[in-house]
């Protein structure tokens, strides 16, 4: 009889799948899939009081780009901290826990392919969305273009003034840049489903696991900020110890402040490759400590 192996990348694949099928039927996705294409539709008409004599149009195109951004963020990080929260209490309720760890499969397998499904399923969700997001900004930056041109052909405007609006305009448009965000708020989905990954394999309140997924979210805003402000306020009387201790909660609290590109991203600033890089090595060492943490935990449970 041969031994099953400690890690099957196929078992992984089957687990995954079958998770992404899982949730698909959950209605809790389509409630926040719809909320977001509602907001990001919402974007693309202009409400009476967004805008003033001030407002340009590359203006109208940051609020548009700042609307979708910020409800797509909303939707991938709620849903997948209430998909990983809902998973395990899931199979255990459906007995599928029981049959799926007695064929033999190992924890680390099951716990990879949860996490995985779960992935899948935001990236589905984030593409169709970001899809939509370029479909209207490319509309609306072709008529903000048609307006300004004839507004230049009425007021005679040069040909040199001309061609720096129809850039600064076009800046704001669909870049390659925005895409970038989008895969900044992949990340912190990422991050956050393996929070609630590991939280849910010693929690048996599912409402506990969202909760505290939830505040560890928001607190990872403003960890940074903290850290530097106590290490900043106690000088050089801070040992090394506490230095070293001050990181050590930066492990427990992701700093979300350095994805902070998706801002850079609405305002139609330019992202370089090696940030993202950056963002993708942290994800990855983030999301494996979670990981194997939570492998740590279930692996001791009793089922």
């Amino acid at each position: 009889m041969r031994k099953n192996s400690f890690f099957s990348p196929s078992r992984i694949l089957v687990i995954a799948s079958h998770t992404f099928t899982q949730l698909v039927r959950m209605k809790v996705f389509y409630f926040l899939a719809v909320f977001a294409l509602l907001m990001i539709a919402a974007s693309f008409f202009e409400m009476p009081y967004s805008r003033t004599t001030e407002d340009t149009a590359e203006q109208e195109l940051i609020i548009l780009k700042s609307t979708a951004m910020g409800s797509m963020a909303m939707f991938s990080v709620l849903f997948a901290i209430a998909a990983t929260a809902l998973l395990i209490p899931k199979d255990l309720e459906d007995r599928t826990l029981y049959t799926i760890l007695s064929k033999p499969v190992p924890r680390l397998d099951y716990l990879i392919g949860k996490l995985s499904g779960v992935l899948l399923l935001v990236v589905v969700s984030l593409l169709l969305m970001d899809g939509l997001l370029c479909l209207i900004l490319n509309y609306r930056t072709d008529g903000l273009l048609a307006v300004e041109l004839e507004k230049a052909r009425v007021q005679g405007w040069p040909k040199e003034y001309i061609q720096m609006r129809h850039d600064s305009i076009t800046q704001q448009g669909v870049t390659w840049d925005l895409h970038a965000g989008v895969a900044a708020i992949f990340f912190k989905a990422t991050i956050m489903a393996s929070i609630a990954l590991l939280i849910s394999t010693f929690s048996s309140s599912t409402l506990f696991t969202i909760v505290i997924s939830v505040v560890i979210y928001f607190v990872g805003h403003f960890t940074a900020d903290a850290r530097n402000y106590w290490l900043h306020s106690h000088g050089s009387n801070v040992s090394q110890e506490l230095k070293m201790a001050s990181q050590g909660v930066a492990l427990i609290f992701p700093d979300f402040q350095l994805y902070n590109i998706i801002d850079a991203t609405i305002e139609g600033k330019t992202v370089s490759a090696s940030i993202i890089k950056k963002l993708t090595v942290l994800t990855l060492f983030y999301t494996g400590i979670y990981s194997v943490l939570a492998w740590f935990t279930f692996r001791k449970k009793e089922f």
